[in-house]
């Protein structure tokens, strides 16, 4: 485990080559005696566990960051002695959340009927209170969306001369009331770069997957107010 400051002054707690579901947050945490009262709340109700499909991305930015786009013609780190990472996030459409609703209450009433169906109401979006939801930006005032697979072809045509891009668990990131897991995307021209961090895989117990163009996200809630 690795702890340092990032960018924008916020102290994080970085597990590099794993997604660490909370089970296993909360574990490393004491083990490795962290502070964080976040992961320990006593009080959390029940609440849904939804599989959200996602196909969009966003890049929030501020007006400094938009003016680098623009000059550039293209998304880079802006920081010549940075990482040279270009940061995506999910981006939960209002339509993802009833989709992954449909999923939900079809695993749980699988013999429920037609009718029965259409008078469900609607409840999972009042879960969906994090900020990975909102619309508005937490990084600045502008945004860019853009579908995964027009993302994904691009990068392929530009950076992976026509390649198919590699996908690898890169790290989960703890803030004070904020869990992060990152996925890695990166050329096949720099394997042996990365090769020490693991494959993204279809697997049906990670946080996060990648399946038929579109990534797979299991989020867990650790919300008092879900009652």
């Amino acid at each position: 485990m690795d702890t340092q400051t990032n960018r924008r002054g916020h102290d994080e707690h970085v597990w590099y080559r794993e997604h660490l579901n909370l089970d296993e947050l909360k574990k490393r945490v004491e083990s490795e005696k962290i502070e964080n009262n976040y992961l320990f709340k006593d009080n959390i109700p029940l609440y849904p566990r939804p599989e959200f499909h996602v196909t969009h991305l966003k890049h929030d930015t501020e007006r400094k960051g938009l003016r680098g786009i623009k000059e550039r013609n293209g998304f880079c780190d802006p920081d010549p002695e940075g990482s040279r990472l270009v940061w995506w996030s999910l981006m939960v459409r209002p339509e993802d959340i009833q989709s992954a609703e449909r999923r939900l209450l079809d695993q749980i009433y699988p013999d429920r009927t037609e009718e029965q169906a259409q008078m469900q109401q609607s409840f999972l979006g009042k879960f969906a209170a994090s900020p990975a939801f909102m619309d508005s930006s937490r990084l600045g005032s502008y945004r860019f969306t853009f579908p995964l697979e027009e993302l994904l072809t691009a990068y392929s045509q530009q950076l992976c001369s026509g390649a198919q891009p590699v996908m690898r668990v890169f790290k989960t990131v703890l803030y004070k009331q904020e869990v992060m897991h990152t996925v890695l995307v990166h050329s096949p021209a720099n394997q042996e770069l990365f090769s020490g961090y693991p494959l993204l895989t279809d697997d049906p117990n990670a946080v996060c997957a990648y399946r038929d163009g579109r990534f797979i996200w299991r989020p867990e809630a650790m919300c008092n107010t879900h009652r």
